[in-house]
Parts: structure tokens; C-alpha cells; sequence
């Protein structure tokens, strides 16, 4: 996770699709597939408009049943916990 947050813009939003091997606490192995929705506090108002009216169509063409909204990159960093429903 620490690789991807190193990856994305600081001033662009961008959806990003992912399938995550986790082990939940029961011991069972889940692989969920979610959209990840970067949207960084300093990028322009344009665009931040443009990504947000996308976030459904995205969600419906990639058909995730999870959008995950993610600001910064710790938040990149804590998905795992996110995914295992510690929000």
C-alpha cells in the first residue's frame, strides 16, 4: 500500500480499482474488490467536480459494491483496516 500512496499525484484526483488479499479475524481469506476514490486536498475545483459526478458511473461500470474515499496518503496506508470493517 505504502508503494501505491508513493505513486499517486498530490494535486490530481483518480479512481483506483482494487482486489486486496486480506485475512480477516476469523482466520478466513477474503479478497475484496473496491474503488478507491483519491481526491487530494489541493487539487482544483474542475476537476474535483469532474471525478465526482464520475464516482457512480464508475462504481456501476467497474460494478464494486465499495467506494472508499481517500484524501491522504496515510489514509492510503490504513486501507487494510478499512477493508477488514474498522472504519
Amino acid at each position: 500500500m505504502e508503494d501505491l500512496a508513493d505513486e499517486l499525484p498530490e494535486s490530481s484526483p483518480r479512481f483506483i480499482l482494487l482486489s486486496y488479499p486480506l485475512t480477516l479475524g476469523s482466520g478466513r481469506l477474503t479478497v475484496p474488490y473496491v474503488l478507491l476514490y483519491w481526491l487530494p486536498e489541493n487539487c482544483n475545483p474542475t476537476s474535483r467536480m469532474t471525478y465526482a459526478g464520475a464516482v457512480e458511473l464508475m462504481r456501476s461500470t467497474a460494478e464494486v459494491n465499495r467506494v472508499i474515499e481517500v484524501h491522504e496518503e496515510d489514509d492510503i496506508t490504513s486501507i487494510e483496516s478499512k477493508l477488514q470493517g474498522a472504519d
